[in-house]
């Protein structure tokens, strides 16, 4: 899933089913969320609606409440690509066992060959 089509974004940002791999997660969801993020920081900065004691301002808080449910989307999918439930983000509410979760999801290659999500998203 190099280059997704519209379709496949939708799938992407939406869906809750299928698996990813970490280069997808990396390039069409971490990369694009950080940069959209500060540029919004930037918007709140110049408007005058960046609160340096919350750390967020008034878009930059609009994108993060906007992006949340594809957040999630993409992060299920990469526990599908690790054959684990989407429930294991839970794990991330712990604090320091959350670490877990960054490395799982970003860092660990998943499932070789097919598991019970769907086929490896590496081969297809």
């Amino acid at each position: 899933m190099s280059n997704p089509s519209a379709v496949d974004l939708t799938a992407l940002l939406f869906s809750f089913e299928g698996r990813i791999p970490r280069s997808t997660y990396w390039l069409w969801y971490c990369l694009p969320y950080v940069v959209i993020y500060l540029l919004t920081v930037l918007i709140d900065i110049a408007a005058g609606t960046y609160n340096v004691s919350e750390g967020i301002g008034v878009v930059s808080g609009l994108f993060v409440l906007l992006a949340l449910y594809p957040s999630i989307a993409f992060a299920v999918k990469r526990c599908h690509d690790r054959d684990r439930s989407g429930w294991f983000l839970l794990v991330g509410i712990i604090p320091l066992v959350n670490l877990w979760v960054l490395v799982e999801l970003g860092f660990l290659r998943g499932t070789v060959g097919p598991n019970r999500y769907g086929p490896d998203p590496l081969t297809e």
